[in-house]
């Protein structure tokens, strides 16, 4: 796979409680950044891939996908039919994402990785 999946996230209205929800259904456990009401679970030995529960203005389910140039993937997204949600944003600790909706309006992220 040329671009993997690399995060998966679950946000809603309360953070606290999707992480509840999906670690008794799943047996997740939580790294809780408190201050973003956001948690992160690892991946296990060797299977799976991380991502995060927590709280957002809007409910979504959105995986993550690697590239080595946002802004070149999010113009193709754009040439494809699909639009820009967020433009290239660098975090704190130095990710870099993005997020577009495709053309049936689902959000997908993508996520700066050197090649």
């Amino acid at each position: 796979m040329a671009n993997p999946v690399v995060w998966f996230e679950v946000v809603g209205n309360e953070g606290a409680q999707l992480r509840s929800f999906y670690g008794d259904l799943f047996g997740w456990t939580y790294e809780v950044d408190e201050k973003f009401d956001y948690g992160m679970v690892a991946a296990d030995a060797g299977r799976g891939i991380p991502g995060g529960v927590g709280k957002s203005e809007t409910q979504r389910v959105t995986f993550y996908v690697s590239t080595t140039n946002i802004d070149d993937s999010l113009k193709q997204a754009e040439g494809l039919g699909g639009k820009t949600i967020m433009p290239r944003t660098e975090l704190p600790g130095g990710s870099i994402l993005a997020m577009f909706q495709d053309p049936e309006g689902n959000a997908v992220g993508l996520v700066e990785e050197a090649a």
